[in-house]
């Protein structure tokens, strides 16, 4: 195979591009009050990544080398990330926001050599033990405090041979195969404990030119990235990158009237964020009659976006603007891509009446079937196991960007991968169906499922029929009791200004929405929960098992863990 690495395209844009702006970064107010930034071009970041390759080489952080990277969304995240992919070391990104002793078993499985942080993610590294068996190389962005390593400034200096900012570091890209390990990210954790995926150098390839095809990005563009780690791609699709001012472990909880303004001031072409982001910014919005003129695209992922956010969202876009909700998983990005459009005026209707959740056409040249849905692990895919169009079951993925194995989860790795000859299938964990056209729906995951007596009930075909209510913000749906036996309960969070009173009322007319419906029939059980658990990475995927046992609690049932078959009582 043909010589490979993801900052190649950095290498190509600085050619073509030496003098447009790679990156802003705000840096503080002014004496007016306004937002002040600091930048580099595309030359400067090639050149000062260049430099930070050649002193993490000469501290040890090769090819290779797997490198904790905790770093802020800062002009050094950028740096540090190409420095690293030019050295041949291999980043390790989890997320910062999740549970610390989840972080723990993240790092203590990833093994890593090497530890890039801010001082901050320093003092937790030693109070809280992580990583302390492997670990060997230190680096702090920012003052250190006593634990040894080098600075930031310190491996610039080293990279550029002396004090001698005129001697420069010669051009680095270390000679990496497409199949050579390049990067571990993280899960959200959302169903469990966070697993390290392994992505190699040609998944990142094929990414950037999959998003490029889907999306009709150009260079020049202007991006605002909402979630950090999409950011990285900006530089190999030519786009200039905007780092928001916002804490990327909250995007619910942004302020709208900032990010507003972010877009207003530098044009912004491409905005990428949460579902949970785009519900805030248009709840904030729209009422107030804001237009982002310069937007040409949005692209919203992490969950399934609610067809009234799609529709509130459009009202700030120009008319021929675009707004994009692909379906994918840290596995496997992108599978499939729909457009807000298409969700308003196709898949609304269906979607209320239990249709699931449409996610659109596959992304060539991804190959996407329908398996029959099954716990238990698949060692070698059968065309026996496919399903014909219209019945619901498990989505798999195979293409050039479908990762082939987790980092030190063999257990994992058997019951999401399906070997096919000389290639991998990667089941999603989803549920869903392909419709007589050609259509992809989601109907939720698999393991959120309730096995009633009557059969099966899937959140994404139960949850946006009572979505529909004016006063509810969002609802769940899970199962209490024995497998196959369960109970399905409807968890709901109503919207904030809802008064007590009122909550009798609304059971009754999600109760009455109940019967409307064949699928909904069985559900005679509605809760209120004041503010749903969700994960760290969008602020959006509702924490169902967590809702589950506390719903079991409420109704002192036994819960069975899907996971283990065991049953619990509580």
């Amino acid at each position: 195979m043909d010589s490979a690495n993801i900052a190649s395209a950095l290498t190509r844009m600085a050619r073509e591009r030496p003098h447009q702006i790679a990156i802003f970064v705000p840096c503080g107010r002014d004496l007016a009050g306004r937002a002040a930034h600091t930048h580099l071009t595309y030359a400067q970041l090639d050149e000062e990544s260049d430099a930070i390759a050649c002193g993490l080489a000469r501290i040890g952080v090769g090819r290779g080398v797997r490198t904790v990277l905790m770093v802020r969304p800062s002009v050094e995240l950028f740096v540090l990330m190409f420095g690293l992919f030019k050295a041949g070391a291999v980043p390790v990104l989890i997320d910062p926001g999740i549970a610390k002793s989840a972080l723990k078993q993240c790092l203590a499985e990833a093994e890593p050599e090497a530890f890039i942080g801010i001082p901050l993610a320093h003092v937790a590294r030693i109070l809280l033990g992580w990583g302390r068996r492997t670990l060997q190389t230190f680096v702090t962005v920012g003052p250190r405090l006593g634990w040894g390593g080098k600075s930031y400034a310190e491996v610039l200096a080293l990279g550029r041979e002396g004090s001698d900012a005129r001697r420069r570091c010669p051009a680095v890209l270390a000679d990496t195969r497409g199949e050579d390990e390049a990067a571990i990210l993280f899960t959200s954790g959302s169903t469990g404990v966070p697993k390290g995926v392994v992505y190699e150098h040609r998944h990142f390839m094929a990414q950037v030119e999959m998003l490029r095809a889907a999306f009709d990005i150009r260079p020049g563009e202007i991006d605002l990235p909402t979630f950090p780690p999409f950011a990285l791609f900006d530089p190999a699709l030519g786009m200039t990158t905007v780092i928001p001012e916002m804490d990327p472990t909250r995007p619910a909880m942004a302020d709208p009237a900032k990010l507003i303004q972010t877009i207003q001031d530098f044009g912004v072409t491409n905005l990428f964020a949460s579902p949970a982001l785009v519900n805030t910014l248009s709840r904030w919005g729209a009422p107030r009659g804001v237009k982002l003129p310069t937007v040409k695209r949005v692209i919203s992922a992490g969950a399934p976006v609610p067809v009234a956010v799609v529709e509130r969202m459009r009202k700030l876009l120009p008319e021929d603007a675009t707004l994009w909700t692909p379906y994918g998983a840290t596995e496997c990005l992108p599978v499939a891509i729909v457009e807000g459009r298409e969700l308003v005026d196709y898949a609304r209707v269906r979607t209320e009446r239990g249709a699931g959740t449409l996610v659109g056409r596959v992304v060539e040249p991804n190959r996407v079937r329908v398996i029959r849905i099954s716990d238990e692990q698949i060692e070698h895919w059968s065309d026996d196991l496919l399903l014909p169009p219209g019945v619901v079951g498990e989505i798999t993925v195979a293409g050039p960007t479908a990762t082939a194995r987790y980092h030190n989860r063999p257990d994992a790795d058997r019951v999401a991968k399906i070997r096919e000859g000389e290639r991998i299938v990667h089941r999603m964990g989803d549920v869903g169906y392909f419709d007589e056209s050609g259509r992809l729906w989601m109907c939720g995951r698999r393991s959120q499922r309730v096995e009633t007596a009557e059969g099966p009930l899937y959140t994404e075909q139960v949850e946006p029929v009572f979505n529909t209510h004016p006063q509810v913000f969002r609802s769940a749906l899970v199962g209490v009791g024995a497998r196959g036996a369960e109970e399905p309960v409807l968890i709901v969070e109503l919207e904030h200004d809802v008064a007590r009173e009122e909550h009798a009322r609304i059971r009754e007319e999600l109760l009455a929405l109940a019967q409307r419906h064949t699928h909904t029939r069985q559900i005679r059980t509605v809760l209120y929960y004041p503010r749903f658990p969700v994960d760290i990475r969008h602020n959006a995927k509702i924490g169902r098992e967590f809702l589950k046992r506390w719903a079991s609690q409420r109704l002192g049932k036994a819960v069975v863990e899907a996971a283990t078959g065991t049953e619990r009582v509580t």
